[in-house]
């Protein structure tokens, strides 16, 4: 069996799958869902998040330097899915979704509340790339729920159910196959 030769394209899947909030000089929020986003580096920590410039959270990242990035959940799926294919220009998606809006430490975007982790993020650079532009961001503060620390203190991301997105489907996480350097440590 061979390979196929296909045209160039993102064939980069899965991917995480995130709801990006950001709000106006006035203060009205928006949520709209991204997959193209992404660690850009760890010392400081920077994210990075690619947007079309004709969706309607465009001007608002662009004109206040700052979002909140929520991770998405199977609990969250169906609200990740209608914030990317609604407009905040035709409906209020936390009303609508009966998603709770908290405040945030470093930033005005709001956090949603339901997200197991949201990241605060304030733009140091937009890249204009072709079809969609790159926000790179600097994050200012990273808000985890308690509900998913064990008994050591320790994050558990994976008892959130956490979720990616592969070709036009949301997938939920599959078994752990190993941790990092596994593959290098001595046996016990």
């Amino acid at each position: 069996m061979g390979k196929q030769l296909w045209k160039p394209g993102n064939m980069l899947y899965p991917l995480p799958v995130v709801m990006v909030t950001a709000a106006d000089r006035r203060g009205k929020a928006n949520i709209i869902t991204i997959a193209w986003t992404g660690t850009v580096c760890s010392d400081p920590p920077m994210v990075s998040i690619s947007v079309r410039p004709e969706r309607y959270s465009y001007p608002i990242l662009k004109e206040t330097g700052e979002f909140t990035i929520n991770l998405v959940t199977r609990e969250l799926v169906y609200a990740a899915d209608y914030c990317g294919v609604k407009s905040g220009r035709d409906v209020d998606k936390f009303e609508k979704l009966h998603l709770t809006s908290l405040p945030a430490e470093k930033v005005h975007a709001p956090l949603i509340g339901e997200s197991p982790v949201n990241i605060e993020c304030r733009v140091r650079e937009i890249i204009p790339l072709g079809s969609h532009d790159m926000f790179l961001a600097e994050v200012a503060a990273v808000h985890a729920d308690e509900k998913y620390m064990d008994e050591k203190h320790a994050f558990r991301l994976e008892s959130a159910d956490p979720i990616v997105y592969s070709h036009g489907t949301y997938y939920a996480c599959g078994d752990a196959l190993g941790r990092f350097g596994y593959s290098v440590r001595k046996k016990a």
